[in-house]
Formats: structure tokens, C-alpha cells, sequence
């Protein structure tokens, strides 16, 4: 397992967000980790899920960085 934020963040993406993101530069790549990274620290409900299928909490807390509106823009 990767220990990039950005690359732990990439993997948990769905296929057509993650290329849409690889695209991104760099820095909004880390700043969408960043985010995600909060996420799964800071939401209660993900603990539960995180202790059946940590790969589920990871994706579910990604699609929830992107629905805020922080990687909406997913055309680059």
C-alpha cells in the first residue's frame, strides 16, 4: 500500500475520477488528499465502516471530497 496521500487518495478513486484527477496538476492533487485525509479522520460514521472494509470507507470519503464541490470540476 502506498503511503502517498496523493496515491492513497488516487487509488481509492472510482477509474474515470482517478484519470480525471491524475490530470490535475500536482498541487490540487495534494490539496484533494489533503481533504480526503480529513475526512476520514474527522467523520464519525466512517470509523464504522472503516472497521468492515477500510477500501469502502476510503472510497466513500473520496466521493464525498468531490461532491462538496472541491474536485467537481473533474474536466480539468
Amino acid at each position: 500500500m502506498s503511503t502517498d496521500p496523493v496515491g492513497r487518495f488516487l487509488t481509492a478513486l472510482d477509474p474515470d475520477h482517478r484519470k480525471a484527477i491524475s490530470a490535475k496538476p500536482r498541487e490540487e492533487q495534494e490539496q484533494l488528499a489533503a481533504a480526503w485525509e480529513r475526512e476520514l479522520e474527522e467523520d464519525t460514521e466512517l470509523d464504522s465502516l472503516d472497521e468492515l472494509s477500510p477500501a469502502a470507507a476510503e472510497a466513500e470519503a473520496a466521493r464525498r471530497v468531490l461532491d462538496r464541490g472541491t474536485g467537481s470540476d473533474l474536466s480539468g
